[in-house]
């Protein structure tokens, strides 16, 4: 079979382009902004460099299955009219492409931004409550697939809300990287590890070789729709910094302060019911096993502090 990856050299897209090798022929196509040739070590498919707002996709010929994770994904970004370009218009030609090779099959990350502050745990069933413009265009993203969908009933469209993803090749992020590799740093650093007061505020923290499993399930299906990726487990940021300091032998006091912003979301977890049972999907990390994980992996590879 032969795969596009979509934001092959960024965090998510490229763990799964070198996962997706062993299932046959990939493509990558990446802007490198902000991602890294670096997280494509391992890779052996052809990459190419290109923009997906502006790319001739007709040049790539036919793929088998379009997995599309490149997407603005800082919630910082404020310009409006560049967020939905990148993110909306941009996946609408992803759409007409799959539709004039005859293209089976579409994975494209979504996000739980949709759900914004919304009501925990978060259910695909509830109304979306996107907090910027980030979350708002994720939220345009799954209506023109569903619109796509209802027109082209012989595509098969599958969205993935991604909760908070942490793991390996996140490092380009920086200060957009995850609390887990941020309070990473700073313990290794020889630092307190810093969060607001008092550390009882939580996320679904999820391992990107998860997110991974959740793609490949995804790929396996035959319908459409959008589903939650996550653990399901609330995961506190105090309980973060315990199992890091385990991992890493340390014993680093949490230092708290005030948190300024007041649109700060306090909590996330996803309702994984519907995952579960129409894609199979079920983590096979738990937070604990995940962070230790990637722990290892940060001591193997030896990333700078």
């Amino acid at each position: 079979m032969r795969f596009l990856v979509t934001g092959a050299s960024g965090f998510i897209g490229s763990n799964l382009a070198v996962s997706l090798q062993e299932k046959g022929e990939v493509l990558g196509l990446c802007n490198l902004a902000p991602g890294s040739m670096e997280n494509l070590k391992g890779f052996k498919g052809e990459f190419i460099r290109g923009d997906i707002c502006a790319f001739d996709y007709s040049l790539l010929g036919k793929v088998d299955a379009i997995f599309h994770q490149a997407a603005i994904t800082d919630t910082t970004v404020t310009d409006q009219k560049l967020m939905l370009s990148t993110n909306v218009d941009a996946f609408q030609k992803i759409l007409d492409y799959a539709l004039k090779i005859g293209c089976k099959k579409v994975v494209y990350a979504s996000s739980a931004a949709t759900y914004g502050k919304g009501k925990v745990p978060m259910s695909e069933t509830d109304s979306p409550q996107p907090a910027n413009i980030y979350g708002e265009s994720k939220v345009k993203m799954e209506i023109a697939a569903r619109e796509f969908s209802k027109k082209h009933p012989e595509i098969s469209l599958v969205g993935l809300r991604y909760f908070n993803v942490y793991g390996p090749n996140e490092t380009h992020k920086d200060k957009a990287a995850s609390m887990v590799y941020q309070l990473y740093l700073q313990i290794v650093s020889g630092r307190s590890p810093r969060i607001f007061k008092w550390g009882d505020q939580y996320r679904d923290f999820i391992y990107v070789k998860d997110v991974v499993l959740a793609n490949l399930k995804a790929f396996e299906f035959d319908g459409n729709g959008a589903f939650n990726v996550g653990t399901g487990v609330p995961t506190t940021f105090n309980q973060v910094i315990q199992v890091l300091n385990a991992a890493l032998g340390t014993h680093k006091p949490t230092e708290y302060f005030d948190n300024p912003y007041n649109f700060y979301q306090e909590k996330t977890q996803a309702d994984m019911t519907l995952s579960k049972k129409t894609l199979g999907f079920t983590c096979q990390f738990s937070p604990e096993s995940g962070i230790r994980d990637y722990v290892q992996n940060l001591k193997r590879t030896g990333v700078p502090v």
